[in-house]
């Protein structure tokens, strides 16, 4: 069976290095899954959850908060500012986040002060969605 090497790095550490079957991610345009032997590829990523599926068919998952993509035929590396893996997601935290970014938005003043803030919400809900979506898949296994 053909499988990928994985690398998720994010820009404090490693999170995870080693083999999978398929990996699944928040590409720009939407969902993508590689699979050994795609064709190369290098892209941004949005805020979400890259999930690796292992040769044994178990999952591991990481948050992370946007960043890039490269694809080889035998290697998918994922490379974020922010990655967290999935079990370390705090979805309550990650809502009081977004609560209080959303009160800064409110009395954001500039342009620019205004663009950080909703990047900042975007990435704390996908963070939330992420948490929420571990769990429930937490619970089917």
């Amino acid at each position: 069976m053909a499988i990928l090497k994985v690398d998720v790095v994010s820009a404090e550490k490693s999170l995870y290095s080693g083999k999978a079957k398929f990996v699944v991610l928040p590409g720009e345009s939407g969902e993508l899954g590689i699979l050994p032997g795609h064709t190369p590829l290098i892209t941004r990523i949005r805020p979400g959850l890259v999930k690796v599926v292992h040769e044994d068919n178990s999952e591991e998952s990481f948050f992370v908060a946007g960043g890039l993509l490269e694809v080889q035929p035998d290697h998918v590396t994922v490379l974020s500012d922010t990655a967290i893996r999935g079990e370390d997601l705090d979805e309550q935290k990650a809502d009081e986040a977004r609560a209080k970014a959303r009160e800064a938005l409110a009395n954001a003043k500039d342009h620019a002060d205004i663009a950080v803030v909703e990047a900042e919400i975007e990435m704390l809900v996908a963070q939330a969605d992420a948490a929420r979506r571990i769990r429930e898949m937490t619970r089917k296994h």
